[in-house]
């Protein structure tokens, strides 16, 4: 082996344990957070940054909105605080929709990483909260003002010291204060472990700096990235979507400019921004944008600053896909999780055994706010109590080339549903059923991903509002080549009163909440598809034998 190949092995290595070092510090966020959405479905990002404050590596546990997002917010950070002001100690906290994560439910902790005195990187990480005052999660608000506390980028400690101004501040602005306030010395606490294994690794392979490993995981993803795309054919491709909005139909539009050194991904002619908080920031638009094409172009390739370089996006000042402050942004996932199914589309035209069917897309989040009723009595062995509730839900993924789409399972934002009991737990509500929702995948060659049917009941002596923020109840997921359309969403309470998919409602406390999820879209004509595959479903459950005989003839 040559000096230089021994030189390369030995990078690799360390950076395969630098990858190691930011899944620990994912993992530490996870096993010490108080909301369920962090604990429970792992609504959260990880990543190490060099001294610039471009990212190095990111843990595999994680959303793309969220990690993407942060590995442009740490330059912000930097830029903000001064790096004549940057101390051993500190800690940087905000929400600040535009130099985050998109909303103000996303906190972003950013810490940096002295050796010997000598600042050698940041780690950052981010996580969503289950309440920030205002209005709460929901779409309902005019400006960004109504819907919360807004922390700009700011010191969480100084040389070792929590400003206990600011969580003072805090803890009298959110009805969740115990819950975020333990959140945000989670975030802190996930950034002390990422900068302790650090310290250890670079002990063990007798590093001061990082610069060296820096340019060798760069220039690697670099190369290995362009390589990537210099096989595709260069051109402009372009494709369009409606999905539900709020008040109205949004149109989603993109071009792609396909070339050896990149694609640019414009979203040029989307619709302007909405009143309401459906709209999306552009470092979110651009965090799930980079997904979209990283996944279908370059995935092997582990994310970094040099791996997402090559994909660039632009969108007009004032769409819905740019909005400007002080526009309203709280659901800002909505609009944002249907960006990688936009963007599949136009990667369809010169892929097209690449890209899968449209799917659900934007998870079915519910923020439950239960209350007591005046004069009522709790179930005998119960407590009546308040409480903010949050539930992660998933439609059915679109159905790809080779394989059916998957079923309940959320794509792009990878984030897991919290288990019932942990749910049921956070606040007095029961759910009463959850299970697959049964013919919702659409029909093709292969079958488009199941969505679910979730029913929920306030507790004994309770009644609770929600916060709706779903979609594809008017534009079901398309299908592909062929493919035939999933099922349309549905919400309404069990005697079959159709309530609206988004904004605030209150189910009466005698009613059920019943929440019928978006199918994914089939790829490839039914016809062809197999027969023992359609017995198959039939016996599963997942399709009836009448929809087998209708939609396949078999």
């Amino acid at each position: 082996m040559s000096t230089d190949d021994f030189r390369d092995v030995h990078f690799q290595i360390m950076w395969n344990r630098l990858i190691s070092v930011v899944e620990e510090q994912a993992l530490t966020l996870i096993r010490t957070a108080f909301s369920t959405s962090v604990r429970e479905a792992g609504d959260l990002s990880a990543g190490v940054f060099d001294a610039t404050g471009k990212m190095l590596a990111q843990a595999v546990t994680g959303t793309p909105g969220h990690v993407n997002a942060m590995a442009a917010a740490v330059v912000n950070f930097i830029e903000a605080i001064g790096e004549d002001n940057i101390h051993e100690g500190d800690v940087y906290i905000t929400n600040d929709p535009w130099k985050g994560t998109g909303h103000l439910l996303d906190f972003t902790f950013v810490t940096p990483s002295f050796r010997g005195g000598r600042l050698v990187g940041y780690f950052a990480c981010t996580a969503h909260v289950v309440d920030v005052g205002g209005r709460g999660f929901g779409p309902d608000a005019n400006e960004v003002y109504e819907e919360g506390i807004f922390i700009p980028i700011m010191k969480f400690a100084e040389k070792g010291e929590v400003d206990q101004k600011l969580i003072h501040l805090m803890r009298h602005n959110i009805r969740e204060a115990d819950q975020v306030i333990g959140d945000l010395y989670s975030l802190a606490a996930c950034n002390h472990i990422g900068h302790q294994r650090l310290m250890a690794m670079m002990d063990e392979f007798e590093l001061d700096r990082l610069e060296e490993l820096r340019d060798f995981i760069f220039q690697n993803s670099r190369r290995a990235t362009l390589e990537k795309l210099a096989d595709l054919p260069a051109g402009s491709y372009d494709n369009e979507m409606t999905v539900d909005g709020y008040d109205k139909p949004v149109h989603m539009k993109v071009r792609l400019d396909v070339s050896k050194d990149g694609v640019h991904a414009d979203f040029d002619g989307t619709s302007g921004q909405s009143d309401l908080g459906i709209n999306v920031p552009l470092i979110y638009t651009t965090a799930y944008c980079g997904y979209g094409l990283k996944c279908a172009l370059a995935p092997e390739i582990p994310n970094n600053h040099a791996s997402l370089e090559p994909f660039t996006v632009s969108a007009p000042e004032g769409c819905i896909l740019n909005a400007q402050h002080p526009a309203p942004v709280q659901v800002r996932h909505v609009l944002g999780h249907f960006i990688p199914d936009t963007v599949l589309g136009a990667v369809s035209k010169f892929l097209p055994d690449l890209a899968p069917a449209e799917g659900a897309s934007a998870l079915w989040n519910i923020q439950i706010s239960a209350r007591p009723i005046p004069g009522a009595q709790a179930a005998p062995g119960e407590q009546q109590r308040s409480a903010e509730i949050l539930m992660f839900n998933s439609g059915g993924s679109g159905a790809r080339p080779t394989l059916d789409g998957l079923n309940a399972t959320a794509f792009p934002s990878g984030v897991h549903a919290m288990s019932v009991e942990a749910t049921e737990h956070t606040g007095p509500i029961t759910v009463w059923r959850k299970e697959f929702r049964e013919g919702s995948g659409g029909a093709g060659k292969q079958r488009g991903g199941l969505g679910q049917i979730v029913e929920i009941k306030a507790d004994e002596g309770h009644e609770f509002h929600i916060k709706a923020m779903f979609d594809r109840v008017e534009n079901p997921a398309r299908g592909r080549f062929g493919g035939q359309p999933g099922a349309a969403g549905a919400v309404h309470l069990d005697d079959g009163t159709k309530m609206r998919a988004k904004g605030r409602q209150k189910v009466p406390a005698e009613r059920r909440l019943v929440l019928e999820m978006p199918g994914g879209g089939g790829f490839g004509e039914p016809a062809e598809r197999n027969a023992d595959d359609v017995k198959r479903d039939v016996r599963l459950g997942y399709l009836s034998a009448e929809q087998a005989e209708k939609e396949y003839g078999k």
